[in-house]
C-alpha cells in the first residue's frame, strides 16, 4: 500500500467539536491497495470527526456506485453501494489496531491515516452476489439472451413438425380408446 497525504487528517491542530472532510473515490484510490474488482467507481465519502478532550470520534459515511460484472451473465453494470461506519481512536502506550472499531495511537501522535478505513467500509459495502437489475425486472438485453430466444424458437417449430408427421396407424388405436 501507498502512502497518500489526501487521505491523513492532522488533529492537533483542529478545536475541540465536529470537523466534516469530504473525499470523492475513483478507481485511482483503489489502485493504491492494488485492488481492482471495479471497471469504475464513483464514490462519495462524508468523514465527521469529532475531537474531545481524551478521544476522537470519527464517523463514515459513503454513497455512489461501483462498476461491476455481473455473476450471472457478465455484463457490466452500475452498482449502487452505501454504508457506514463509526470508529473511535483513543490514545495509549503503543498503536494498536486490533479492533475494528477502535483504534489506539501513541500519545505523540498528531494525525490519523483514514485511507485503510475508507476501503475496507467500500469494500465490504459490495455485495458478494452481484446480479443486474435487468435480471430482475426481465429487461436486460444482451446478445447472448437474444442468440437463446432465437433458439427457444427454432426448438418448438421442430417439435411442430415432429407431431405433423404421425403414422396414422397411431390414429387408429387411439381410437380403441376413446370407442369403450
Amino acid at each position: 500500500m501507498k502512502k497518500t497525504k489526501e487521505y491523513l487528517i492532522p488533529f492537533i491542530g483542529l478545536k475541540l467539536g465536529k470537523h466534516h472532510f469530504e473525499y470523492q473515490i475513483n478507481n485511482s484510490f483503489f489502485e493504491i491497495f492494488d485492488y481492482n474488482e471495479y471497471q469504475d467507481s464513483n464514490i462519495k465519502v462524508n468523514v465527521v470527526l469529532e475531537k474531545k478532550s481524551t478521544l476522537l470520534e470519527l464517523s463514515f459515511k459513503h454513497k455512489g456506485t461501483v462498476n461491476v460484472p455481473c455473476d450471472l451473465t457478465s455484463e457490466d453494470f452500475d452498482l449502487p453501494v452505501k454504508g457506514k461506519m463509526n470508529l473511535i481512536v483513543r490514545f495509549g502506550e503503543e498503536y494498536n489496531n486490533d479492533n475494528e472499531e477502535l483504534l489506539i495511537l501513541p500519545h505523540g501522535e498528531f494525525e490519523i491515516d483514514i485511507a485503510q478505513y475508507i476501503y475496507e467500509m467500500i469494500v465490504l459495502s459490495v455485495p458478494l452476489r452481484r446480479v443486474h437489475p435487468g435480471i430482475k425486472d426481465g429487461s436486460l438485453k444482451t446478445e447472448a439472451l437474444t442468440k437463446l430466444n432465437e433458439l427457444i424458437v427454432k426448438e418448438e417449430k421442430k417439435e411442430n413438425k415432429q407431431e405433423e408427421n404421425i403414422d396414422p396407424r397411431w390414429d387408429k388405436l387411439k381410437q380403441l380408446l376413446t370407442d369403450k
